[in-house]
């Protein structure tokens, strides 16, 4: 029986080195985070954020091997979080549209690709400010 704490993710490695990743069974879908480590700092900065959400598309594996043949230089480590079989590609690319707004204006993120906008975010913000759902100052319970 499979077991997961999580309702969206089902099995996650983080930080894998670049040359590990022929080790992602295939047909894996979610999200896939891209670094470049400095082991100076022992940091891992952030470069690239992506999905793998279609049945009969590219699996994470695929773009990752995919990304280090055209810009392995670019990047040192990943990390992988599959999805359960029940979760659709678009709630994947909804995760995916939701971690690249985060990091879109990061200076070190998304090096490998511009990120503009999450559109369907920016439209619940628009939405959220035309709403009664944030308390007023003098409302607030502190």
């Amino acid at each position: 029986m499979a077991f997961s704490e999580l309702r969206l993710v089902k099995n996650c490695v983080e930080y894998m080195p670049q040359a590990e990743i022929d080790r992602i069974p295939p047909r894996t879908r979610g999200i896939y985070v891209l670094y470049k480590h400095d082991p100076q700092s022992k940091m891992y900065d952030v470069v690239y954020i992506g999905m793998a959400g279609g049945e009969n598309k590219a699996s994470i594996r695929g773009r990752l091997r995919r990304h280090r043949s055209k810009k392995g230089d670019e990047w040192t480590h990943c990390s992988v979080f599959e999805v359960w079989d029940n979760i659709r590609e678009e709630e994947v690319r909804e995760l995916e549209g939701i971690l690249r707004h985060i990091f879109r204006k990061d200076q070190q993120a998304n090096k490998l690709n511009q990120q503009k906008a999450f559109m369907k975010l920016k439209h619940v913000r628009a939405h959220t400010k035309q709403s009664d759902w944030l308390l007023s100052e003098s409302n607030r319970d502190d």
